[in-house]
């Protein structure tokens, strides 16, 4: 069964953000790090970078595929996980807990009004469970 906290926002591309003050934690959710398979490289970008919503801000390669990582949210870095550079299979074990990758700064916190709910994501994945 694919873990999908209920506190978190979504993207379609699988990413989750996380309100931590005023600043946002984002990662991928369980359902993209068990799709993708087990991770074994991931890019992230530079403490001090600005990440635009909809671009890509980073990769990750797993055993399967590699894949994209797409900024839920406009704004700058504050925080890079570095842990995930030398461990990126981190992301497989607790991609909610110490597979966080980013943390930001968002010039618009209404952007996450854009974002799916628990509620719209978990029927978004079992839409494409059912694919």
């Amino acid at each position: 069964m694919v873990q999908i906290p209920d506190e978190l926002k979504y993207t379609s591309d699988h990413e989750w953000v996380m309100e931590e003050g005023d600043l946002l934690v984002i990662g991928i959710t369980d359902y993209a790090q068990d799709a993708l398979g087990e991770m074994v490289y991931i890019e992230l970008p530079s403490e001090g970078d600005e990440i635009t919503k909809g671009d890509p801000f980073g990769a990750v390669e797993s055993t399967k595929a590699v894949s994209d990582l797409y900024a839920p949210v406009s704004g700058d870095i504050v925080e890079v996980n570095e842990v995930l550079l030398d461990a990126p299979e981190t992301i497989n074990g607790d991609p909610y807990g110490e597979g966080w990758m980013i943390k930001v700064r968002p010039y618009d916190p209404g952007e996450l009004k854009d974002l799916m709910d628990f509620e719209d994501y978990a029927e978004y994945v079992e839409k494409e469970m059912e694919e």
